[in-house]
């Protein structure tokens, strides 16, 4: 499989009305909670950036985002492409149906997609990791991202920066769901003989041959590690696969960095199935977007 970094003009921008603050598991941002993994799709909560909240057991926010709290956001996610709107409209679009298939993708479904402000100022890091370790597929990884540019993306305000090659590698790791939490069934309301004290995510290692020391990190130095960034104009459209290892630095810069993300694997149609072991559940019956 190949590393796909392409550049299409598909900009969009739409206002986000204000909801109530979430909790995100993102080292840039307030710790997750215990949020199922479902409402985190219907119930679209918002994520609150860190260095925006005084309290992070009550999440109260700093004096000066409690009049524009638009400003403390990190992220809302993680099913901007289910509702009717702007983000549907664009997942569902026949210039995203077709650059998946030009891509190589033959039945893509879309399991989420997130909308990452990168504020001014206060945009947290995003450490080194890949999508894959979140999205994963069986028999074969298929994840595929979508990182669409709402503003210019520079090295000041928090581009993405990749390591090339690293396509190619295994998925290291995968985020999943603590059986001890859940139970063997892994479901939050069936499970038996599970203890609710103990996590409900945990990252089981998957690969480790010693050569990536900054696994969930940023690396000391990116360039000697292999990465460089990728700056892009607004309207840009990045795509690559889920075992790319990418990441980004904080933004603390006058600039916010808007972007869209979705991120497409497989479909069953083409035997491919999704891990039960992932933290994103849809329930039972409800299917993943089909494009």
């Amino acid at each position: 499989m190949k590393c796909h970094l392409s550049s299409k003009r598909n900009g969009i921008r739409q206002p986000i009305e204000h909801k109530s603050f979430g909790q995100t598991r993102n080292k840039s941002t307030h710790r997750l909670s215990r949020i199922i993994s479902w409402t985190l799709v219907t119930e679209q909560p918002f994520f609150a950036e860190k260095d925006a909240i005084i309290d992070e057991k009550t999440g109260e926010l700093k004096e000066d985002y409690k009049s524009n709290k638009i400003l403390a956001l990190n992220k809302v996610g993680h099913g901007t492409h289910t509702s009717d709107g702007a983000f549907k409209d664009y997942t569902t679009s026949e210039k995203v149906r077709s650059l998946l298939r030009e891509l190589g993708w033959k039945a893509p479904v879309v399991p989420q997609s997130m909308y990452i402000f990168k504020q001014a100022k206060i945009g947290g890091e995003v450490t080194s990791h890949q999508d894959s370790t979140f999205l994963y597929t069986t028999p074969r990884q298929t994840c595929v991202g979508l990182w669409l540019a709402l503003d210019d993306a520079t090295v000041d305000n928090g581009c993405l920066w990749v390591r090339p090659g690293s396509h190619r590698e295994k998925v290291r790791r995968q985020f999943i769901r603590n059986p001890e939490h859940f139970g063997e069934t892994l479901d939050y309301k069936k499970g038996t003989g599970v203890d609710r004290s103990q996590p409900q995510m945990i990252f089981k290692q998957l690969e480790d041959d010693g050569s990536v020391g900054w696994e969930g990190k940023l690396p000391e130095n990116l360039k000697d590690e292999g990465f460089i960034p990728v700056p892009c104009k607004a309207g840009d459209l990045l795509a690559f696969v889920g075992t790319l290892d990418h990441l980004s630095l904080p933004n603390k810069s006058s600039r916010a960095r808007h972007t869209f993300q979705l991120h497409c694997v497989e479909g069953e149609k083409e035997n491919v199935t999704w891990s039960k072991e992932n933290w994103l559940q849809y329930p039972e019956g409800v299917p993943f977007m089909e494009l």
